[in-house]
This record gives C-alpha cells, structure tokens and sequence, in this order.
C-alpha cells in the first residue's frame, strides 16, 4: 500500500497504480514486468485501441476512458479507490501522456511506470535523426498553428498527429505559411506489423488520409522570398496585422529583453494593440503564457488573429483590465510573473491596479511615447526604484535619389522587480 499526497490533486491510499507503456506491436511488445502488472489489476484502463492489445486471458475489468478524459479522472480514481488499477498508455506514459496527468492527479509515489519506447523513439529510429536535435510538438488537443515557431529552414522537427486527418492540415499549414517546399514523412503504427511510411512535399501533398495512428516528420524548406519568423523577438512589423497601435520591432525587442521571459511564465500585456509584445514573449518558449487587455473590441479580434497566425494561440484576449480585475471572475488564477504595460498609462489608477496584482519578484515594464506618460513614468521610478532608458529609433528613408534617417517616437522605458 502506498499513500502520496500531491499539492493539487487526491490523496491516494491504495496498491500502486500501474502505468503502462503498450505499442503498436501490443501485448507481445510488453516486458515479463509490464504483463504482470496488467494481468494483476482488478481493473484496467485505457482507449477502446489499447484496451483491444490486452490478451484475453487477463481477466481484470476493462473500462475505457470517457470523453473528455481529464474532468473525469477524479471521480473515476474516486470509485475505484482500493482496487488494483493498471492504466495504459500509449509507448511511454510520460512522453505527452497519461503518465504525466496521473503524476500530477495522484502524486508520483502512486505509480509504477513501464515505459516503451516512445513514438518520437521509433521515428527517429527510422529516419537516422538525432532524438536529443530534433524538437517535437504535440497537435493533439491542441492547434496546428502552434507547429509555426518551430519552423526554420533546415530544420527537422516531429509532429504528434491528432488524428489521420492531421497530415494533411499540416501540409496546408506548411503552404500558407512559406514552407510548401519542405519534405513531409507520415509513420503509421510504428513498430507494429501495419508499419508505414509516406513521403511527399507540402506544396502539393495528394496523399489520402491513411492510420489515425500517426506522427509525421518535417524536414523544414522555407520559401527564399518568405518574411523571416524565428524565436528571437524583433520580428518584423509586417507580419502583425492592425490599425498601426504596434510596439515596433526594435523597440520589441528591447522591451522582451527588460520582460525577460522564462519557460512557464504568465505575462500580462496591458494596452494589447496588436498583441506583439504578448505574441513575442510566448514565442520565446513554448510553456510560456500570455493575458492581454485590450479596451477596443475589434483589436481584441486582431490579436486573436496575429497570435493564430504566429504560432501562440493560446494567449488570452480580455478586454479593458480594471474592468476585469473588478469583475466577479478573476482573470486568472495566479499572480503574474511580468506586467508590460504599453498604453492608458495616464489612466487613473491604471499603475496602481498593475502593481498590486504583480508577485513579489515580478517584473514591471511600461513604455511611454507622450511628455505626460514620461513623467508618471519618472514619479513612480523615484517611488519604487527601477531603472529608467529613452531610446530613439532611425529609419532610413529616401530623399530624392539619396537615403536619410527618419526619427520614429522617442520612447521612456520604466523596468523594475517588485520587492517586498
């Protein structure tokens, strides 16, 4: 018996839950271990597919997941309390699997993992890719769009199917997006006896929809005339869409270097715009996490539409934010780690309102282009410390037949950490 008590989730006193890892090969694939550990539950989880590997003389109560699956793991783990539970996964629980949700559900000294080697293992295998170079990005449950910052020419990158229909959207993605010339490989039910590979180009994939059971592999061509989109902020103007309220480039980028982003961190983005800086700062890493505010409806629309377009469409888009945070539903469920704040600087109690929401240790940024914003700007720098910069930005422009320098907006910055 084993009793584990995660922060957010059950506290589970019972047999050990096993986990196990079952490939496309099935019951013959799994370790003398994994077997027992299913032929031993009193109940066995997993999808109607993985519950079908199972040999029939294990004699423990299958019970397929429900949909949708996660609300549902508390009240299942609830009524099965005390019985011995095998779960399965498909190849290893803890590569974007159920291994994972269960750790954080019901503490890691619940289970007893078996892991197989993973899908991305056997991809790999078979193409003569490095598994530590190649980064892999889970469509399931999740938007194709979030493939786009991964792209760069050169690149190999794996992408976990949804379903069979997902090569296909993929190779649409690819077209849309400046890489049609980049060679698209679909596996099917690797390391099973129905094991198949099928390559074409994204420009002009015919292949039809083949095994739901699929991952598929892209060997990244850009398109030489297509606008340059890397992890790194600054990117170009022209690819936000908007009336013009956009952070420009260099300014982004110095201003996500004072944000300083880290994996996992929240930011909130007030006075959204275009959504740039929230768009950039999520670009960094994918578990970073974005919330803008912005007053104007139809730019709360533009932003959903830049963040889709750019590979983020996971940010948040909310309206003006002192009317949320006075809402009866808070936003959000923790503190922020960074606040930028990029317009209605003047706005009564708008810094007030960002500060106190801000965790100890976050970090401030705001940005002000009028005489007025400046100086609010100066006041609370000599109230909470900080560091303030002005940037003056050049772009050339031509003069007849010759080339000048156009000055943009000079630019305050106020970048501070809030300390107790």
């Amino acid at each position: 018996m084993t009793e584990s008590r995660p922060g957010p989730g059950l506290r589970w006193v019972g047999p050990r839950i096993g986990v196990v890892g079952i490939g496309a090969d099935g019951w013959d694939g799994l370790s003398k271990a994994a077997r027992e550990a299913v032929s031993g539950a009193e109940v066995v989880f997993g999808s109607v597919r993985q519950l079908g590997l199972v040999a029939e003389e294990v004699r423990g109560r299958r019970v397929a997941w429900p949909s949708p699956l996660v609300p549902a793991l508390p009240g299942l783990f609830e009524t099965y309390a005390g019985v011995r539970i095998c779960v399965l996964a498909s190849g290893d629980p803890m590569f974007y699997g159920i291994g994972v949700t269960l750790a954080r559900l019901l503490g890691p000294a619940a289970l007893q993992v078996f892991p197989q080697p993973s899908s991305v293992s056997l991809a790999c295998a078979r193409l003569g890719w490095g598994l530590a170079e190649t980064p892999v990005v889970s469509a399931v449950g999740r938007r194709m769009e979030t493939v786009l910052p991964e792209l760069t020419d050169g690149r190999r990158v794996l992408v976990l199917s949804a379903d069979e229909r997902s090569p296909a959207r993929l190779a649409e993605l690819l077209r849309h997006n400046g890489f049609g010339p980049s060679e698209l490989t679909v596996l099917e039910q690797l390391g099973g006896p129905a094991e198949r590979l099928v390559t074409g180009i994204a420009a002009d994939w015919a292949v039809p929809a083949g095994d739901p059971l699929n991952l598929v592999a892209i060997d990244c061509v850009a398109d030489p005339k297509r606008l340059r989109a890397t992890r790194t902020p600054g990117l170009p103007d022209e690819l936000f869409g908007g009336d013009g309220q956009l952070t420009k480039s260099e300014v982004r980028a110095l201003t996500l270097a004072a944000l300083a982003p880290a994996s996992g961190e929240l930011l909130w983005d007030v006075g959204g715009g275009s959504g740039s800086i929230a768009i950039e700062w999520c670009r960094t890493d994918p578990a970073c996490r974005a919330l803008t505010f912005e007053r104007l409806e139809r730019r709360r629309r533009q932003i959903a539409d830049n963040a889709a377009a750019l590979g983020v469409p996971h940010i948040v888009v909310r309206g003006e934010v002192r009317s949320e945070l006075d809402g009866a539903i808070d936003p959000v469920s923790a503190p922020p780690d960074a606040i930028f704040v990029g317009g209605g600087l003047t706005q009564a109690g708008l810094l007030e309102t960002c500060w106190s929401h801000l965790r100890q240790g976050g970090r401030l940024v705001a940005n002000a282009v009028t005489a007025e914003s400046e100086a609010l700007l100066v006041r609370w720098a000599a109230a909470h410390g900080g560091e303030l910069r002005k940037f003056q930005i050049y772009r050339s422009e031509a003069l007849g037949s010759f080339t000048t320098w156009r000055p943009q907006l000079p630019v305050t910055q106020w970048s501070v950490c809030k300390r107790a």
